[in-house]
């Protein structure tokens, strides 16, 4: 839920991929499936211990995938009211996202990030950020994008990474292969930091790939 990149391909197809990182103790999650959840068909892998997701796709033509934290560094509390890989799997079933989003009662939710890709009528994409007091939401340029969890990584690591990811865009062609490629072996040798990240107690446990081709999702997941 840590490291996310995003790939536009063309003018309505792209590529997220999502790395992974929480406590190796974690309860192992399940691989995507689709579920029939509300009467809306979903696509995502299970958490093992709260039975949400961190990245899913819907049939209302949306991807979500989450990034612990929000803007800063904060310290979890011992317990939060809602898991938040409940709260992607309720925005996943949502008709517009956008009223989804202003309607959703975060009080009592520990602060996250979501990256949002929704392809009704055109392109969007969308970043969403609580900071457990308020919602902040704004449409992102159709680029490439790196995003990395605050609860990890400051402000100097973080550019460090989204300069790794700017080299590695003038030297590759947009593809799967290439972006999992990056999420495997960008960084400098330092387990700590490098996308493919390990602190001994936890680190990436799973890499999780999605490219939207005209009307078809292909989801490439594998366990670290």
């Amino acid at each position: 839920m840590c490291t996310v990149t995003y790939l536009p391909l063309g003018n309505s197809d792209f590529i997220l991929t999502s790395s992974r990182d929480v406590p190796f103790s974690r309860k192992k999650a399940l691989h995507p499936k689709k579920y029939i959840e509300d009467g809306v068909e979903l696509n995502y892998p299970k958490d093992g211990k709260a039975s949400g997701t961190w990245i899913g796709t819907s049939s209302k033509n949306r991807l979500i995938c989450l990034l612990n934290g929000g803007f800063t560094y904060h310290t979890s509390r011992a317990s939060y009211k809602k898991s938040r890989g409940l709260i992607v799997k309720d925005l996943l079933k949502v008709d517009d996202i956008r009223k989804g989003l202003d309607g959703i009662n975060l009080i009592g939710v520990e602060q996250f990030t979501l990256t949002i890709v929704d392809w009704n009528n055109t392109l969007t994409l969308i970043e969403f950020v609580w900071d457990g007091k308020h919602k902040y939401s704004k449409e992102m340029t159709q680029e490439p994008h790196i995003w990395s969890s605050s609860t990890l990584y400051d402000e100097s690591v973080k550019q460090l990474r989204k300069d790794w990811f700017e080299e590695w865009q003038q030297q590759h062609d947009f593809t799967t292969e290439n972006i999992l490629n990056f999420h495997n072996t960008a960084g400098i040798g330092d387990s700590n930091i490098d996308v493919m990240m390990n602190r001994g107690v936890g680190g990436t446990v799973s890499i999780t790939s999605i490219k939207k081709e005209n009307d078809k999702l292909i989801v490439n997941y594998t366990d670290i």
